[in-house]
């Protein structure tokens, strides 16, 4: 069967989308790190959205990867000269298949440090974009300070010109610019940070500080970082995603992408030398992004987060079947009307309650197949980023967390590594080894979870937080997931 290329478009059966446009006449104007699932059902489906109308095609993306394991994907892409196919899922079990042009090559820093240095450089290259996950970003979890010991980034301190990290070849790039007197390129984060422009903005100026203290300070005033929010529900791509394709297109595609049909960005309108015209692709362009971020990351992320540790302790794999669980629904429900929302500015345009019951449908969908596991992972960077917050700005506001505390404590049962049966939890987060360690102390002393100062801060010290924790957690331990659900939402 032949694989996937610019050479077999015209065979695709006439249901599935593919470029109209020539592809030999993208020219890159964005670089890209972090080529995952995600990227490639938002940011690359919205250029390609545009160039289907004609416009944008001066913003081709260079995909970067960095990570050995990335070394996958620059196989996958560079076989089929970096087109891939979406595959979008209706909760009626109709799925639409599109073959995504707008990536145009593929650099695996490992093996092309130069060539990725290069077109850093390169004057066409106006954007940077990132989705290098919320770890990526080098910050401390409670203060919100720039963390210099990080593996990637410290080295990336002690080298001169080699860099490694994400923050290390920006740097690079924007130095070796400013030295060629060629304008900055603009840095857009897209990953679930509060404010990640300006995130990635104050962690990359820290960087640049200790790396060169001029050019930090060169980069702090000349240099632009939009707030965005991304949100799409997009699955890691299982074998029988793989299967489907090969069935319904009659080719190879080593790497598609499923996703669900909704679909929203929301940017800061801040590119001092261009960008493409995404409002033309669904993106709204705002002054301001926070209510929107606000409202995607306390109410659909933290609720991923209330869902999938009690789900997986209640059994389930998928996230669709555990919004099968009214207990959990209803957990949900109240976690975003009572503890959510309260935290929350208007969002223009937005009906917030329509909105919350779009997340419910939504996390319904069984054509999806999220996983519960996708969601439990990385939990050391999610809940400071997502949770956390949200229990902060109550406890000020001197309001109850009764949800928030008893979602923290299903994560610290979570991570002690076994279920309810006995059987074993592959527990992938950053900090694993250190939180199972602490975890598994838990029965003796049941606070030593909150008591992580590096996760928590002094949140183990007010009661109003410590209490329901201790009794959610000690229900879980006594009585299990369900009766401890059942005694929340009575």
């Amino acid at each position: 069967m032949k694989r996937l290329s610019n050479s077999v478009l015209h065979e695709l059966p006439a249901n599935v989308h593919r470029p109209s446009y020539d592809r030999s006449k993208i020219t890159p104007g964005i670089l890209h790190f972090g080529v995952g699932a995600f990227h490639r059902s938002h940011q690359a489906l919205t250029l390609d959205r545009l160039m289907e109308q004609g416009k944008a095609h001066e913003w081709g993306i260079i995909g970067v990867g960095l990570l050995p394991s990335d070394a996958r994907m620059s196989d996958a892409l560079k076989a089929q000269d970096c087109l891939y196919t979406l595959v979008t899922k209706h909760a009626s079990g109709k799925f639409d298949y599109q073959v995504i042009g707008s990536i145009i090559d593929y650099i695996f820093a490992p093996d092309e440090s130069e060539k990725l240095l290069a077109k850093l450089v390169d004057p066409a290259i106006k954007i940077v974009s990132l989705t290098i996950t919320e770890g990526g970003y080098s910050f401390d979890r409670v203060t919100g300070e720039f963390d210099a010991t990080t593996e990637s980034v410290a080295k990336d301190l002690q080298s001169s010109s080699h860099p490694t990290s994400a923050f290390g070849y920006i740097v690079e790039g924007i130095k070796r610019r400013k030295e060629a007197g060629v304008p900055a390129f603009t840095v857009q984060s897209c990953d679930n940070i509060q404010g990640n422009g300006d995130v990635a903005k104050k962690m990359i100026t820290a960087f640049a500080m200790l790396k060169n203290p001029a050019l930090g300070a060169w980069i702090e005033s000349n240099v632009a970082f939009p707030n965005s929010m991304v949100d799409r529900i997009t699955p890691v791509t299982a074998a029988k995603d793989i299967e489907i394709v090969q069935s319904e297109l009659g080719i190879e595609d080593h790497w598609p992408v499923p996703c669900e049909p909704f679909f929203q960005w929301v940017i800061e309108d801040h590119f001092p030398t261009g960008r493409p015209q995404f409002e033309d692709a669904c993106v709204q362009m705002v002054k301001d992004v926070m209510p929107y971020e606000l409202m995607k990351l306390r109410l659909l992320n933290a609720s991923h987060q209330g869902l999938c540790y009690f789900g997986h302790l209640s059994g389930y794999t998928y996230v669709h079947e555990v919004m099968q669980d009214k207990l959990i629904v209803k957990l949900l429900k109240t976690y975003m009307d009572n503890e959510a929302t309260p935290t929350l500015s208007p969002v223009p345009g937005v009906d917030l309650a329509a909105y919350k019951n779009q997340l419910i449908e939504r996390f319904s969908n069984p054509e999806v197949q999220d996983t519960v596991a996708r969601l439990a992972a990385e939990s050391s960077d999610r809940i400071p980023k997502w949770l956390l917050p949200v229990v902060r700005e109550l406890l000020e506001d001197g309001k109850e967390v009764p949800i928030s505390a008893a979602i923290v404590a299903s994560w610290a049962r979570y991570d002690e590594a076994i279920d309810e049966k006995g059987n074993p939890i592959k527990v992938v987060d950053p900090l694993r080894d250190e939180l199972i360690a602490i975890a598994k102390t838990q029965r003796d002393n049941p606070s030593a979870f909150i008591e992580n100062k590096k996760l928590f801060g002094e949140l183990a010290n007010d009661v109003r937080f410590s209490k329901p924790y201790l009794e959610a957690l000690e229900s879980l331990h006594t009585v299990g997931a369900q009766k401890t659900l059942q005694g929340l939402v009575a």
